[in-house]
């Protein structure tokens, strides 16, 4: 295809405009943009309905994955009109963010098409509610390799944070970062606040670096963080988002965050093999035909 040639294509009768489809996003293994739009169709009935209803953040790569990149928060002006969005406050209370949402195919394709090779989205749901950011779903604990260590590191935290949930570990879900480490995901009851599930992070966070001080900080700056874990409980704030299960990564090859079973997570951890944890496109798609939806249980009702 030519570098303007243009296709329009009718999905789920919304007419999408694609382009460019053979420009490699992927350098190093030669995965196209063609191919990054059949992922992402491919892995819709299971990625759609963890982000339906969320304000969507697009990281784009426009000359691919080893190019320069920018975060779409505010939807472009050249937006379909059928592309839903939504009007959220700034944190700051500098004014509001007009969001795109990412709710259907159509959608999901038409941001693919624009290089969006990374979907990341917040805590929180639109619903119906007046009242924006609405109130938290989950608690996070993003875990972050740092120098001197891999992500067999940052499962050996994970069976740690889990352990000390309590309950709310009961229903705890676990999926890789795509990148080098893991996230848990744990469902809060509806009526917790954000300034409650934040501070039950932070708190939990404190605990285990005080009592794991020679592998696990929950302190940001690099300086400290010399072969150990971060816990990043800062991601548990309205204004903040996390990748979405199943986005793919900008990393050497098409990798995703992947779900992940305790089992596989306690293996890796066992073993000290973090190969056993890294997932590329093509293997994302036949874990969902094999195992289903792991992050399933943690879809929340409309």
């Amino acid at each position: 295809m030519s570098p303007d040639a243009r296709t329009r294509v009718d999905i789920d009768g919304r007419e999408v405009s694609l382009s460019n489809l053979d420009k490699v996003l992927y350098p190093s293994t030669g995965f196209t943009k063609g191919e990054l739009i059949d992922y992402y169709v491919r892995i819709a009935p299971v990625l759609l309905p963890h982000v339906r209803d969320r304000p969507l953040t697009m990281k784009r790569f426009p000359d691919g994955v080893d190019g320069q990149f920018f975060y779409g928060k505010h939807l472009p002006s050249h937006a379909p009109e059928w592309v839903r969005h939504v009007e959220v406050p700034s944190h700051d209370d500098s004014g509001s963010v007009e969001y795109a949402v990412l709710c259907d195919l159509p959608t999901l394709v038409w941001a693919a098409n624009l290089a969006a090779v990374e979907f990341h989205v917040p805590l929180w749901r639109v619903g119906r509610r007046r009242s924006l950011p609405a109130p938290p779903d989950y608690l996070v604990f993003d875990l972050d390799p740092g120098p001197g260590t891999t992500v067999v590191e940052c499962c050996r935290v994970a069976l740690d944070v889990i352990g000390r949930l309590g309950r709310l570990g009961e229903g705890a879900l676990a999926k890789t970062s795509g990148s080098k480490g893991l996230q848990v995901y744990a469902p809060v009851p509806a009526r917790w606040t954000w300034d409650r599930s934040r501070a039950t992070a932070h708190e939990l966070a404190d605990t285990l670096a005080a009592d794991r001080p020679g592998d696990v900080v929950a302190n940001m700056r690099k300086s400290r963080r010399e072969g150990r874990v971060l816990i990043d409980w800062s991601q548990n704030h309205p204004a903040k988002t996390t990748v979405a299960v199943y986005s793919l990564r900008a990393v050497r090859e098409p990798r995703a965050s992947t779900p992940v079973t305790w089992d596989e997570v306690t293996t890796c951890a066992d073993t000290g093999d973090p190969d056993r944890l890294v997932f590329d496109a093509r293997e994302v798609l036949e874990r969902v035909e094999r195992l289903g939806d792991l992050f399933g249980p943690l879809v929340r009702p409309a």
